[in-house]
């Protein structure tokens, strides 16, 4: 008798056996052979749907890159979409182009005012703050540099919670030292990073480290008489439990701190009901520059500042989310002297970072590139998530040009289509209703053969809910009579950043050569 579902049960073993999502070994679909089933192969046309797009790069380009020389790859041509731009260097069509570059940000208005600016962060972030934070511009402005301390090698933080925040700390404060630099901007990414991992211990240590960092920066920046801001781009784990008491590992729509720390505005009111998007106008201001007609955003000074000259040290601590319920905060857990002490003495205010005021759907959860986007533009921007929902909903998104060529095309030649993604209600790289959506639109077009590579990684989502999705797929499938579920494997191996080629050699042999535990659909 046939498991009705292969691969939601092959996932659910896979939790018997102590694996969980982000680092699910590989599995394959196999016929009664022991053949995989649905690799992509020479002439097969894929979508890579995912969104958000950096973690995407180093996987499509082993599929695109015609010069590709990281791992050896297939002599195979295969054509490729992709939801949104992970890269203008690569070889796809793209289903929605990005808005491009946007203009006078913060960095840019500090740049064309002839100040110095300095980013810094550990790798994990280092995108965050060069790319996102500059309004999606690759390259530094005039006057500006870039400071980026190696992340752990590790494939688990809970190792290493401390990661590499002591080095970033070193480097801002000698930033803070050079009094040519008016502008410093520095992340500290272990508590969103720790916060994706359910173990509880380590996030506290990260929490700690944190703030233990902050006290120092702000003790340094204060001795040089810089004006010190600390907020954050995203809740993570001041909501670490869902009601029920189950582990919630993602983000939150929590609001977040925003502190002044500048004798000036000593007993000052900040503005209330401000976003992420008044953190540019609120620099602008300390800086003496007036901010451009693009930033809608507003300063939360409340006041004018005076007009001196005046340094200032942005820290954000990635994932500090501001909420004062105590089930389930690690924040208000864990020991915060710093912080603690940093919201009691100085102006503080608490600002939205997540739904409708950072451009997301409304009611969702806040992300780091979202976050520091508009940290970094002072006004709101449209996400691509809100762009591809809106053309699911008016019907626009079947007509889409890229995803058609791709559909159209393996019609034609009488080849697969391969869909491959991340399977979540929602994650900052997708949402399995963008998937169901091209399965529609295949089967509108007359695709003849459609196979699924999914994706898993638990972030945001409650125990074992990767095989809910996948068996949610597979339902979806049958229901439209179309489509095979041939593969499921950890993002862990998918979605990297950093240049873990192996990793990303891993994915391209379970995609084209079928390598990974065989599963099979009889009984």
């Amino acid at each position: 008798m046939s498991k009705k579902y292969p691969m939601a049960q092959a996932v659910r073993d896979a939790y018997r056996a102590g694996e969980e999502d982000e680092a699910l070994e590989p599995r394959v679909l196999v016929d009664a052979q022991g053949r995989p089933i649905g690799r992509i192969g020479d002439g097969d046309y894929a979508i890579f749907y995912d969104i958000r797009g950096e973690r995407e790069i180093e996987l499509t380009s082993s599929f695109t890159d015609k010069d590709f020389k990281h791992f050896a790859v297939a002599p195979i041509r295969t054509g490729w979409a992709t939801m949104i731009e992970y890269s203008r260097e690569l070889d796809v069509k793209v289903a929605f182009p990005p808005i491009r570059e946007i203009r006078n940000t913060l960095s840019e208005v500090v740049s064309n005012a002839g100040l110095r600016q300095v980013k810094i962060a550990e790798t994990e972030k280092a995108i965050h703050m060069r790319y996102f934070l500059n309004g999606k511009r690759d390259e530094p402005f005039p006057g500006e540099t870039h400071r980026f301390a190696h992340s752990p090698t590790t494939a688990n933080y809970a190792e290493v919670p401390a990661m590499s925040a002591p080095a970033v700390a070193d480097e801002t404060i000698a930033a803070i030292g050079d009094p040519a630099n008016d502008l410093v901007a520095v992340n500290f990414c272990n508590v969103d990073v720790l916060g994706h991992i359910e173990n509880k211990p380590a996030i506290l240590r990260a929490v700690n480290e944190v703030d233990r960092c902050v006290g120092a920066l702000v003790a340094a920046a204060q001795a040089q008489g810089m004006t010190v801001i600390i907020t954050a781009d995203h809740g993570t784990v001041e909501k670490w439990l869902y009601p029920d008491g189950a582990v919630d590992t993602g983000h939150t729509d929590s609001l977040v701190p925003f502190i002044v720390v500048d004798p000036e505005f000593k007993g000052a009111s900040l503005s209330n009901g401000g976003a992420l998007y008044d953190v540019a106008p609120t620099i602008l201001a300390l800086l003496g520059l007036q901010k451009p007609a693009e930033m809608t955003g507003e300063s939360l000074l409340g006041v004018a500042p005076s007009p001196k000259r005046r340094r200032v040290l942005l820290i954000i601590a990635d994932g500090w989310g501001a909420r004062d319920e105590a089930m389930g905060n690690l924040i208000l857990e864990a020991d915060t002297p710093n912080m603690d002490r940093l919201q009691k003495e100085w102006p503080c205010t608490r600002i939205e970072a997540a739904g409708l005021a950072v451009g997301m759907p409304k009611g969702t959860v806040g992300n780091s590139e979202v976050g520091h986007l508009h940290m970094g533009a002072g006004r709101r921007i449209l996400s691509d998530r809100v762009r591809i929902n809106e053309a699911i909903e008016d019907g626009s998104f079947h007509e889409n040009e890229a995803f058609r060529w791709a559909m159209e095309s393996a019609k034609r030649d009488g080849t697969a289509l391969h869909l491959v993604g991340i399977v979540s209600f929602y994650s900052s790289h997708g949402s399995v209703e963008h998937l169901n959506a091209l399965l529609e639109m295949a089967r509108r077009v007359g695709v003849k053969t459609v196979y699924h590579h999914a994706m898993l990684g638990r972030r945001g989502e409650r125990p074992e809910s990767g095989a809910i999705y996948i068996e949610g797929v597979e339902k979806e499938m049958e229901k439209l009579g179309l489509g095979q579920l041939v593969s499921v494997i950890g993002r862990f191996w998918s979605l990297d950043r950093e240049g873990n080629w192996d990793r990303i050699e891993k994915t391209y042999r379970w995609l084209v050569d079928g390598k990974g535990i065989a599963i099979t659909d009889d009984g």
